[in-house]
């Protein structure tokens, strides 16, 4: 039997991608769709400069890019989309006559995600983490009318250390959304330092890893009485926008 050729090549662009969510998804819903010409892969580099190879490929149409590339990949887009550029992150590529265009989808997938669990009391967030996740995080609150602040390691301004969140801020930001790593199989006991005894059932915490189901920074928010979300819908709802820009 003769094997299809992949004319259509798409993919997720970063640095130790192995455990990745999207190669699963897209693979799925091109048998589903019965698109036996289509293919995702995972394109793991260990540094942006290696990407030039990637694009010598013709068949490719598209990329997802995640961690650490959302920021460096600006250099290599001859167009970027307007939520993008105000986000000053890149999570997704289409590949067109003028070039490579970049786009976000984290924005809008976090937003879709978000929503069904805000409350009228749901007025300040904390972020926890400053990456490029962080950034579509920011976006979409500011849009929301929610106050945030970010939080990191090291205090500077405008961002508060771990060791700066007392009963008063705990308790007046009532939305805590985890944007870094911490918690990711296979190192499931990890989680941000933030003073958990201080959360309540008004909080709300959404964790941006998917893998654990309940990450311990979920777990700890719920033994509190907090409701959770973890990140499987957000990254559900970016990838169809994401396969919705490379078909339009």
């Amino acid at each position: 039997m003769e094997k299809t050729k992949i004319t259509n090549r798409y993919g997720l662009l970063g640095r130790n991608i192995s455990y990745s969510f999207s190669q699963k998804y897209f693979t799925e819903k091109f048998k589903a769709l019965n698109l036996k010409d289509h293919s995702y892969d995972n394109f793991d580099i260990q540094h942006i400069e290696e990407l030039p190879d990637i694009l010598q490929n013709v068949s490719l149409k598209g990329l997802n890019i995640t961690i650490p590339y959302k920021e460096e990949i600006f250099s290599f887009l001859s167009e970027v989309e307007e939520t993008a550029k105000k986000i000053g992150a890149v999570n997704t590529i289409k590949f067109t006559k003028k070039g490579l265009k970049g786009f976000n989808t984290d924005a809008y997938g976090f937003q879709k995600s978000l929503e069904p669990f805000l409350q009228k009391h749901h007025t300040k967030a904390l972020i926890l983490g400053t990456g490029g996740a962080s950034k579509a995080i920011c976006f979409v609150l500011d849009q929301l009318g929610i106050e945030n602040t970010f939080v990191s390691r090291n205090a500077k301004q405008g961002v508060l250390s771990y060791t700066q969140l007392d009963r008063n801020i705990m308790e007046d930001h009532t939305i805590i959304i985890n944007c870094t790593p911490l918690g990711t199989f296979p190192d499931i006991d990890k989680k941000p330092e933030i003073p958990y005894h201080f959360i309540n059932k008004k909080h709300l915490l959404f964790d941006l890893v998917y893998n654990p189901v309940k990450t311990s920074f979920l777990q700890f928010g719920e033994n509190n009485g907090a409701s959770i979300c973890n990140g499987l819908k957000m990254l559900e709802l970016q990838a169809d926008k994401a396969w919705e820009i490379w078909n339009s």
